[in-house]
């Protein structure tokens, strides 16, 4: 469950009952958490962004938020059970710092953290470089940071703390065990100085979707955080991390694909059809054919709007730096269903989230994820509510307890770990 509030984006924050002015307090993410364990969520988790894109900010909060990590902290006292993930980035952050702040976070839940691991498209700017690093470099530093961060959380073990008050000693120093590490972009003596959780390690996210993504998280990622628009997005993004996971020596269970789902909800299709279309109001024909051609490479500014679309009118060649599963769909969409300019340009692909979405009902929104589970493509998802705070409502009060009375999803939490709720049910 994804406590960024999805729900206020476009135009949702102008709805009197928004609560939009609780967005740069814990308030409004504490409530959504507290919910979410209610209903025996896995977890809740914070995406996160070091840019503001300023031109943004005119209509909505974009990327303004809170620093994640601390956000998390401020709801591990008021929760108990539903894991805390945030977000750290190995392109601009340090693994000492980042060790230290994912193992406190573990230690302030009582073992419910759990770290998504990005490399960042953005930003370069607020942190000294001239330019974004190429997605191999960035996943070859993301690779080393990742395992001093691994290193340094073991370069403490529990077992060194003795914390005898009659000898007067505190720790055996001798297990307590530099890192030493000299490497292509870090240099990291340790040890780090905080002990290990007595408990389950902290599981790694990861949210990639390039090459280099999709294999770091075959090597260490417990969960993948991807974007997949449509079932057969999901199903090749699935069998690719299978072959990944097992060229690294793991078997493909172990990396759970958890694909954004944004939720549109109404009682019925038309309520909710008519929610998707007021949020996103403000995205006006010219922007959607800049999509098109952020996407695709296509520019369709002269194109009438009956006019209908080919594989043929595809510039050859053309890779666009956005999210390859959602270009592919996209083109899938020419293909398959040759639609005008106009229904193109109206697809919710083009005016809103790259993620898999459901615009219907609660029971539309079950269907589809039972639907998809069930053909193997997915491991579960992380809900994005859109539109309105009543997607969020429907969500907790009606979409999730359903796949709990299908059999889909638990109906009581019989871990109080992270890492407990995810190998539930596995052996």
């Amino acid at each position: 469950m994804s406590v960024a509030p999805t729900w206020l984006s476009g135009e949702g924050w102008r709805d009197p009952d928004s609560g939009i002015e609780g967005l740069y307090s814990s308030d409004l993410a504490l409530d959504v958490a507290r919910r979410a364990e209610a209903v025996h969520m896995d977890f809740v988790f914070r995406p996160d962004a070091s840019f503001l894109p300023m031109q943004m900010m005119e209509q909505s909060f974009g990327f303004s938020s809170l620093d994640p990590t601390l956000l998390m902290a401020t709801l591990a006292r008021e929760t108990s059970r539903i894991g805390l993930v945030t977000t750290i980035s190995t392109t601009f952050g340090h693994p000492y710092s980042a060790a230290r702040q994912m193992m406190s976070l573990h230690w302030l839940s009582r073992g419910r953290a759990g770290w998504n691991v990005v490399t960042a498209l953005q930003g370069n700017e607020n942190f000294g470089l001239p330019e974004m690093p190429s997605s191999e470099t960035r996943y070859a530093r993301a690779a080393e940071f990742t395992d001093i961060v691994r290193r340094l959380w073991s370069s403490f073990p529990l077992e060194a703390l003795l914390v005898d008050r009659a000898a007067g000693r505190y720790a055996d120093t001798d297990l307590l065990l530099p890192i030493d590490h000299q490497g292509a972009h870090f240099a990291v003596r340790g040890p780090l100085n905080l002990p290990q959780y007595p408990g389950p390690r902290i599981p790694l996210m990861q949210a990639g979707g390039s090459k280099y993504g999709v294999d770091f998280a075959g090597q260490v990622a417990d969960m993948v955080f991807a974007q997949t628009p449509d079932l057969q997005s999901a199903q090749a993004l699935r069998a690719q991390l299978s072959d990944r996971a097992l060229a690294h020596h793991r078997q493909p269970h172990d990396v759970r694909l958890l694909p954004g789902l944004s939720l549109y909800l109404g009682e019925t299709r038309a309520e909710a059809q008519a929610l998707f279309l007021a949020t996103n109001r403000r995205v006006d024909r010219k922007q959607r054919i800049a999509r098109v051609q952020e996407f695709l490479g296509l520019d369709l500014g002269d194109w009438p709007g009956a006019r209908r679309l080919t594989d043929a009118d595809l510039p050859e060649g053309f890779t666009s730096p956005r999210c390859k599963t959602h270009c592919d769909a996209l083109r899938r969409i020419i293909r398959d269903l040759t639609p005008t300019v106009d229904e193109l340009l109206a697809r919710p692909e083009i005016q809103a989230s790259v993620h898999w979405q459901v615009i219907g009902t609660p029971e539309d929104a079950v269907s589809e994820i039972a639907g998809w589970f069930r053909a193997g493509a997915v491991d579960g998802f992380i809900a994005v509510p859109g539109g309105s705070v009543r997607s969020l409502d429907l969500l907790l009060d009606r979409v999730i307890p359903a796949l709990a009375a299908q059999g889909l999803f638990r109906q009581s939490y019989s871990a109080d770990t992270l890492l407990g709720h995810l190998q539930e049910g596995r052996d």
